[in-house]
């Protein structure tokens, strides 16, 4: 068992399989990053990841999501996949959902059944500016795909204040024939994004967009889930609020990171990182080091910084770029 100073167990295991991505979404993937940024990395090999993730998993992960990045643009993303539907897990993957027409059989092999897609708008033109790429009526048809053959699918919003907050209510919409679960998040702070407070569209905010065409009601909650739940009156499908920046949610916090290059972070937005995959090349026992990094979880975000209710002062946070650490 997996357990910190606060007694918070941790069973769940984020694993980036690559830092890059088909895309350029700015609030993941910074433009201002130099040429090569990526280059020096020794990313782990797939025997790698298999190992490591049984360190994990022998000691309490019940749960696995691979990210990137893009996982799917990575070479043997289906032979990590299928590596990893060995271990006894729940396995799944977040994706921008341009290639899951391909891995589609992969996915049914490893038993995925769960696949978060992101997607920050309705309007084709308005997600090719944010995205930087013509990929909208693609991701749309994959997500029909993955409906069509029974998976579960949650659909990622970032949600930015200027930018796409009106179609919050047709993201709910979209909800009412679909049995899609639509997660707005709100936006957060990382190296390169140009964050501000004055760009986060809170919980609060979200729910008063929602208010003016809906009636809706709340889904049972858990401790450790990171999604607040709710269902519109009538609707086949959900709406869900990641509320990191305005009501954080990490007293329940269950999880764990691993970036591509071996590195284990305890929260997304800690400053300090344990290289794994350079004490398993040395043939060290990696458990002890997992074991520490877990007890060393700040109580929350980091210890970096507050709420945006506390207008926080990102300069001074020591963090990767989102696209560098795992989605």
């Amino acid at each position: 068992m997996l357990k910190d100073q606060f007694n918070r167990v941790h069973n769940y295991l984020r694993i980036s399989l690559t830092e890059k991505c088909n895309l350029r979404c700015t609030y993941c993937n910074p433009v201002d990053l130099p040429k090569g940024y990526f280059a020096h990395f020794d990313k782990m090999l797939p025997h790698e990841i298999e190992q490591i993730a049984a360190v994990f998993v022998q000691n309490g992960i019940t749960k696995i999501r691979l990210t990137g990045g893009e996982p799917l643009v990575r070479k043997d993303a289906a032979d990590i996949i299928l590596r990893l539907s060995k271990l006894p897990v729940k396995l799944a993957i977040t994706t921008n959902g341009v290639f899951v027409h391909d891995f589609l059989d992969t996915f049914k092999k490893a038993g995925i059944r769960s696949v978060n897609v992101s997607l920050d708008s309705l309007k084709s033109t308005r997600n090719h500016l944010i995205t930087g790429r013509d990929v909208h009526s693609g991701v749309v048809q994959n997500i029909q795909l993955l409906l069509k053959n029974n998976f579960e699918v949650k659909v990622n919003v970032v949600v930015m204040k200027n930018v796409n907050e009106d179609e919050i209510v047709d993201f709910v919409a979209w909800t009412k024939e679909e049995p899609i679960q639509v997660r707005f998040i709100e936006f957060m702070p990382f190296a390169g994004n140009h964050w501000s407070s004055d760009k986060v569209f809170s919980y609060k905010e979200i729910l008063e967009k929602v208010d003016e065409k809906f009636t809706y009601y709340q889904l049972p909650h858990q401790k450790q889930d990171t999604a607040l739940k709710f269902k519109a009156n009538g609707h086949r499908g959900t709406f869900a609020i990641i509320s990191t920046m305005s009501q954080p949610f990490c007293s329940g916090c269950n999880r764990l990171r691993l970036t591509t290059d071996g590195k284990m972070k305890n929260c997304l937005f800690s400053k300090t990182e344990v290289d794994i995959l350079g004490a398993l090349r040395k043939g060290e026992d990696i458990l002890p080091l997992i074991s520490q990094c877990v007890w060393d979880k700040q109580e929350s975000l980091g210890g970096q910084f507050t709420s945006v209710n506390g207008k926080p002062d990102v300069r001074h946070i020591e963090n990767r770029s989102m696209i560098h650490i795992g989605g």
